[in-house]
């Protein structure tokens, strides 16, 4: 198989992986659904292994598949670091990029891509400042960046979006915590516990669960702490203070070391929300350079992002 067909039948593998069903998968390619199921049929003879079980309601992965996932990611990985050495070597694009991101996802997750993005661009340099405050890129940073991650809805249709990665939240507590006060079994109990959440500017769709066909809102009725910095609750929910709920970029690591436990998952992770996490920029402003990183990180975090693809393969074994 040549390296393009390759990259289209493993993001076509996890684009079922993501959206849960082949319908879904092939509006994302020019494919029907009964191509899209050859398609992973094939894939699956050639591995010999089932990758998804299929009901008449969704498409779900085996824990081969979840396992076949993270091997897929790496191996697109690779692919994407050859292509952009390759590239490198004949074109070699110069040049400074300046971007602005959120502290806590920057640290965690911008920072070691853009490393790995220099490494293979080494005529390219790049400004990263991580804030904890928006930028307003009609405003006094106009001439200062290229690009601004934001994270959740998107109120500037002036800007130009570039999607990253589906931003996924967890009601998640420590093991101490739900020793001491009692496991809650469903969204309605959430007003017996005591929790942790913003006191400004609170995410949307925090707190929003579906209960009998509709959308309703639980949360916990005394908050222990509230924090206008999402790692600020993370330290709380650690310390056992409450219940909160938090995106999986930020927790993954402790839900994966048992340092918090996720609640109302036993049919996996939460469906993605309706907003994400976005590269903004001018169109005006928008070089080849910049273009160059926007596609280095919609294949590094997309179309499932590496922190749920650890998640869904733990929750799977749990």
């Amino acid at each position: 198989m040549n390296p393009d067909a390759l990259t289209d039948q493993l993001n076509l593998f996890l684009d079922v992986l993501e959206s849960g069903s082949f319908s879904a998968a092939a509006r994302r390619h020019p494919l029907t659904p009964s191509a899209v199921a050859r398609r992973i049929d094939a894939l699956e003879r050639s591995l010999g292994s089932s990758l998804f079980s299929r009901s008449t309601h969704a498409v779900r992965a085996t824990p081969a598949g979840l396992a076949f996932a993270e091997r897929a990611k790496r191996v697109l990985a690779e692919l994407r670091l050859a292509r952009a050495e390759a590239v490198s070597l004949s074109s070699a694009p110069e040049g400074l990029i300046r971007i602005d991101a959120p502290s806590p996802f920057g640290r965690r997750h911008l920072a070691p891509a853009i490393a790995e993005f220099l490494l293979a661009y080494p005529g390219l340099d790049v400004q990263l400042r991580l804030i904890d405050s928006f930028v307003d890129l009609h405003g006094e940073h106009l001439g200062e960046v290229d690009l601004v991650l934001r994270i959740g809805p998107l109120a500037d249709t002036r800007l130009v979006a570039t999607p990253l990665a589906p931003l996924v939240r967890v009601v998640c507590a420590s093991p101490e915590y739900l020793k001491r006060r009692g496991v809650p079994r469903n969204p309605s109990e959430l007003a017996e516990h005591d929790g942790l959440d913003w006191d400004a500017l609170a995410p949307p769709h925090a707190w929003r669960f579906e209960q009998d066909g509709r959308i309703q809102v639980f949360r916990p009725q005394r908050l222990r702490m509230t924090a206008n910095n999402a790692e600020t609750l993370v330290f709380g929910a650690l310390a056992g203070l409450g219940i909160a709920h938090l995106p999986t970029w930020l927790i993954s690591e402790y839900l994966l070391r048992g340092e918090l436990v996720p609640l109302f998952c036993e049919n996996g992770l939460p469906p993605p929300e309706p907003s994400g996490i976005y590269a903004l920029r001018l169109e005006s402003k928008t070089s080849s350079r910049s273009r160059l990183l926007l596609e280095f990180l919609k294949t590094r975090f997309g179309p499932v992002p590496p922190w749920d693809l650890a998640l869904q393969s733990g929750l799977g074994r749990s």
